[in-house]
């Protein structure tokens, strides 16, 4: 298990069948935008894909290779290890409600 910022990359068997890829941007694949920043937790390497569940609300990475460098301007690169993960935008509790953590 590693973590990002908001970000919590967790080990996971398989992939669903179900889930869908989900496409690039400008060459990169997003696995958070910040919404305080705009800054985005990003990977470039191309020995990664990202897969969204619709049905399960979930999104996957798989990485193959020697493991992939997750980039964000604000904290330091860590290295995704080659497998299947889940990735899981981290929440905060506050009085008024349940939210995404701000990054």
């Amino acid at each position: 298990m590693i973590r990002q910022g908001d970000v919590l990359i967790v080990p996971v068997e398989e992939i669903p069948a179900t889930a869908e890829v989900v496409e690039r941007e400008n060459s990169c694949i997003i696995l958070a935008h910040g919404e305080a920043t705009g800054h985005a937790h990003k990977i470039k390497d191309q020995h990664a894909a990202l897969f969204r569940d619709p049905k399960l609300m979930a999104v996957f990475l798989h990485v193959t290779g020697n493991g992939v460098a997750i980039e964000h301007d604000e904290h330091d690169t860590i290295i995704a290890p080659p497998g299947k993960h889940q990735v899981i935008r981290q929440r905060e509790y506050s009085p008024g409600a349940i939210r995404n953590v701000t990054d």
